[in-house]
């Protein structure tokens, strides 16, 4: 074997350092298996003198141009993280035709459109399989695996933090604020944790997986985001009482009305494949009218679990290269489907109040509901807190516009005190 495909870091942090760590330990197998050595030949730093847990041949810089501007260097890997200067690195690596390799979702949900147009001119690959998922093939399997499906549905876990905070405080019953701390000393989650807990995080993964899933673009400011900030230990026990398990969940669903894409907690059936997703795992559920149901399960995060993504990403960059092959595929969005918002969306849903503990308090309540035609399933009197009485409800399913002018007509009544938490109910057995 005479062929050497040469590859460029940009970023040598965590994920970085594991991808040199595969090249390094499985350097034999990813040769035999792609036609030609793989050599990572520069790497993008910010502090040359900084210590390395990693040990790499390559030569180190602070200059991106000694990257972008090598022509020995065919694949360029970006693994800043952010949106900038990370966008314009790899718009710049593909109008130069190089092969870009990401795990950049930031870029990917908002630039996609920009970056695969300067791949196609340039006849290169932009390959993203890290971006959602970490280890978990993902991306892949909806360009090619399940191409021959109309995809109905894609629902996920696809935040670790998260799954780790609502596991816990499922398991040992904590609150919020103390789940987050222990997050934060475990390194799962950031001193400023929004783009996690307020479900942000989830939102970019989601806009990506629903754009390819239905052949449409799906921006970020597509998808309505609601994190787990209101759940309650309270929440999660009468949720294990209804045979519920609360999660964190990315949706995105087409059916008649068009494309929609929501990230929001929700009460999930017991017996659903995501409810036994635990810890930090990601798992994504597919739905497709060909193949039925199926699930991806997996880490979603770790240095050597997203390097692994990565580096089979080179490898398909590295063959195209190796055999002039053109079987890359590009952007999927195809088409320009309509985009409809979570108001239209339609769910049961549980509703957590505290009322007034005296006589005609229900038929109030059951008049906001029937005001909007929400119609309820079970109404269930939990406890006294003071002089009050808590009650949760279930709904039927009902339109989520109909059900939030309930709520707020709830919550003008003057023999309620405060609806505490409003979540929504998904799967198969909610319908």
């Amino acid at each position: 074997m005479n062929k050497v495909v040469h590859v460029g870091l940009l970023g040598f942090g965590t994920v970085g350092g594991g991808v040199v760590q595969i090249f390094q330990n499985n350097a034999a197998m990813m040769a035999r298996k792609t036609g030609a050595e793989l050599h990572i030949k520069k790497i993008l730093v910010r502090d040359l003198k900084k210590p390395r847990a990693v040990h790499c041949d390559a030569a180190l810089t602070t200059d991106p141009a000694d990257i972008l501007n090598d022509p020995e260097i065919q694949i360029v890997v970006e693994l800043l993280g952010g949106e900038e200067p990370a966008h314009s690195l790899m718009l710049a690596a593909l109008q130069n035709g190089k092969h870009v390799v990401t795990a950049n979702k930031d870029v990917i949900a908002r630039h996609g459109r920009e970056l695969f147009a300067a791949a196609e001119q340039q006849g290169v690959n932009l390959l993203f399989e890290a971006s959602v998922g970490g280890g978990i093939p993902i991306i892949r399997p909806l360009k090619r695996c399940l191409a021959a499906n109309r995809i109905t549905e894609v629902m996920g876990i696809v935040n670790g933090t998260t799954n780790y905070m609502l596991d816990k405080m499922t398991t040992d019953g904590v609150d919020f604020a103390t789940v987050l701390a222990e997050a934060q000393a475990k390194g799962y989650a950031e001193a400023d944790p929004t783009a996690d807990v307020g479900g942000w995080d989830a939102a970019r993964k989601i806009a990506i997986l629903a754009s390819i899933a239905f052949g449409t673009r799906v921006s970020l400011e597509d998808v309505s985001v609601e994190g787990i900030t209101r759940i309650e230990p309270e929440d999660i026990d009468y949720g294990r009482e209804l045979d519920y398990v609360v999660k964190l969940l990315a949706i995105a669903q087409e059916n008649e009305k068009g494309v929609n894409a929501r990230v929001h907690p929700a009460f999930i059936h017991k017996s659903h494949p995501l409810a036994a997703v635990r810890d930090v795992f990601n798992a994504i559920f597919v739905r497709g009218d060909a193949v039925g149901d199926t699930m991806f399960y997996g880490r979603g995060a770790g240095a050597l679990p997203t390097a692994s993504a990565v580096c089979a990403d080179v490898m398909e960059a590295a063959r195209d290269i190796c055999f002039h092959s053109s079987s890359h595929i590009l952007c999927t969005c195809y088409e320009e489907k309509r985009i409809f918002s979570i108001a239209e969306t339609e769910s049961p849903y549980y509703i957590r109040l505290l009322a007034e503990d005296r006589p005609g308090v229900m038929a109030a309540i059951a008049g906001a509901f029937g005001s909007q035609q929400v119609s309820l399933n079970s109404v269930i009197q939990k406890r006294r807190v003071g002089n009050r009485a808590e009650i949760v409800l279930i709904t039927y399913k009902v339109n989520d516009a109909d059900l939030q002018l309930a709520v707020q007509t709830l919550a003008g009544l003057s023999v309620v005190n405060k609806v505490s938490t409003v979540i929504r109910v998904v799967g198969d057995d909610a319908e």
